[in-house]
């Protein structure tokens, strides 16, 4: 085209397209450059730590941390067949289950009593979110005093309908239980707020035809509300599977992984072998397998659960 163009033209059309060259070239290194320091801390906080502590799964470390045999996949071998590690896994999934579960369901029905037009609702509406503004320990002193076996509120309850007291964090029988417990109450606040938004942004006339069909509430809920709040719900439980994989801060106050390992998850086991026991390929090899774990659980849930979800 420029060649049908007088030099002059041509000469200006080339100045141009060098000009819109240049302004893409400052804008693309203007965007970068601002971007740099958030690079910066996604390479020093998340990307080194993640590869040292691949790389550091395959070695055997001295007390300090630093590599000093290559083990291979030892490591790994040595976690599959302790029996501790097997029980801490298992304990964990069951841990993982139930409180995402208790989670869902009790943020839920908040949610669903929350989004009725009601007097007041809005003071239960803080109530129920109130737990997400508390650190995790903060919560974790709140329920040592309620697991208290001589002055705690929960073997006050027990008395009342006379069934005897619970050692709540010391028998091997409650200690899953009472982290688990302390867990939903911990996690409902963010689950019922993210919950309710949703909620608050289906079509209000929807219930309003139903309503004048006649369609009971219960039905409407699982016609309707539920339908319309897959994307949040479906939200709602990756992050729920997350967390619960993540949980440390609660078992570290209350119980430090015991009575006899039974509520030694995975990242307190991790914690133990990296900051007491000083096994760093140990406990590198553990954080890769947890890794790979809610890599391949999150999958499976997108798998499953997208085709349920509705987006419009």
């Amino acid at each position: 085209m420029i060649q049908n163009l007088s030099a002059g033209e041509a000469i200006n059309v080339q100045l141009e397209q060098e000009k819109k060259t240049k302004r893409r070239y400052r804008d693309a290194v203007t965007g970068w450059l601002f971007l740099l320091p958030s690079l910066i801390l996604l390479a020093v906080f998340i990307f080194y730590p993640m590869f040292r502590t691949v790389f550091l799964s395959f070695y055997l470390t001295d007390f300090a941390g630093h590599p000093t045999v290559f083990a291979g996949l030892s490591n790994f071998k040595e976690l599959f067949t302790s029996a501790d590690y097997r029980q801490s896994l298992l304990y964990t999934l069951m841990f993982a289950a139930g409180t995402v579960a208790a989670t869902v369901i009790i943020s839920l029905f908040l949610a669903l009593l929350a989004n009725e037009k009601l007097k007041g609702i809005g003071f239960f509406r803080t109530i129920f979110a109130s737990t997400m503004g508390i650190s995790v320990s903060v919560a974790s002193v709140f329920w040592m005093f309620l697991f208290n076996p001589s002055i705690g509120l929960m073997n006050r309850l027990m008395q009342l309908f006379h069934l005897p007291a619970v050692s709540w964090l010391t028998d091997p029988h409650w200690a899953l239980f009472s982290i688990s417990l302390s867990t939903v109450w911990m996690n409902t606040g963010f689950s019922f707020l993210i919950l309710l938004g949703g909620l608050q942004h289906i079509d209000q006339n929807l219930y309003e035809s139903a309503q004048i069909t006649g369609i009971p509430y219960l039905t409407q809920v699982r016609r309707i509300t539920l339908p319309l709040l897959s994307p949040t719900l479906f939200f709602v439980i990756i992050v729920s599977v997350i967390n619960a994989f993540q949980t440390f801060g609660q078992i570290d106050m209350l119980t430090k992984g015991g009575p006899s390992n039974h509520t030694n998850l995975l990242v307190y086991s991790i914690y133990q072998d990296a900051f007491i026991n000083h096994q760093f390929g140990t406990s590198s090899a553990e954080a890769v397998i947890l890794a790979v774990i809610i890599f391949v659980l999150t999958i499976i849930q997108f798998k499953a659960g997208e085709k349920k979800v509705h987006y419009q």
